[in-house]
């Protein structure tokens, strides 16, 4: 009798592992066929695709953003969804917040940054070399540093890729010394023009996939984000916040 109990479980055991198999497969499928759908209908490429915290949406991270669609793909939204019963938690937030911690991860090579010497903090900026309160915000980085926060800058040139703004970033990155052309160009000189291999495009278009729509747009560790200049200070103020 016990050998027959234990052929069953295996035979059960088997049938379910084949049913969630089947399961997944088709899951896989269904997710493919929506992303294919949205895809070819809205020109957008899709990076991610999978179930919402809402049920009967799925959850879709692409260049312009995270949107939210129907199972079958027909009806998109871009919304804001909240936990009511977690005190108004802002799920999306928390989303996009993983979103930029692991996106910063492959331009950590790639950035430029003011290390403060007793260093608490770190913050990634997207900027762009024009923007009049990114110029305020670098001309006060020594106060920035001063109080123990690392800047690190991203490139975020508003005018698109097709740009004098985003040619005059590449200039920056690739100068002999990115920090000194950052300087020169934040004061308003002329960008010596040069070329190289930068990830200034792949910054600029990272920078639309999770929501900057301005400069300066600053990054906290947490992956939470304060869109606008802040003063060294009240800076320091939303960094202790998130410890």
């Amino acid at each position: 009798m016990k050998k027959w109990t234990k052929i069953s479980n295996i035979i059960a055991g088997l049938l379910l592992s084949v049913s969630y198999t089947a399961s997944a497969a088709d899951e896989t499928a269904e997710y493919e066929q929506v992303k294919s759908k949205i895809e070819n209908n809205l020109r957008m490429q899709i990076s991610s695709i999978g179930d919402a915290p809402v049920s009967g949406l799925l959850q879709i991270l692409t260049e312009r953003g995270l949107f939210y669609t129907s199972t079958d793909g027909k009806y998109l939204l871009q919304a804001r969804i909240f936990d009511v019963e977690d005190g108004m938690r802002n799920v999306t937030e928390d989303t996009l917040g993983k979103v930029r911690i692991d996106g910063l991860k492959t331009f950590e090579n790639d950035l430029i940054e003011y290390k403060a010497k007793d260093e608490k903090y770190v913050v990634n900026v997207f900027t762009d070399i024009t923007c009049g309160y990114c110029r305020k915000l670098h001309n006060q980085m020594d106060e920035y540093n001063n109080l123990g926060i690392t800047v690190r800058y991203l490139a975020f040139p508003r005018a698109g890729l097709n740009s004098e703004s985003y040619n005059d970033m590449v200039s920056v990155w690739c100068a002999d010394n990115p920090q000194e052309a950052m300087n020169n160009a934040k004061a308003g000189a002329n960008v010596a023009r040069k070329n190289c291999s930068t990830k200034v495009a792949e910054q600029y278009v990272f920078g639309q996939q999770i929501g900057v729509g301005g400069t300066p747009n600053i990054i906290l560790p947490d992956g939470s984000v304060i869109p606008g200049y802040q003063p060294p200070s009240k800076l320091e103020e939303a960094l202790k916040a998130t410890l």
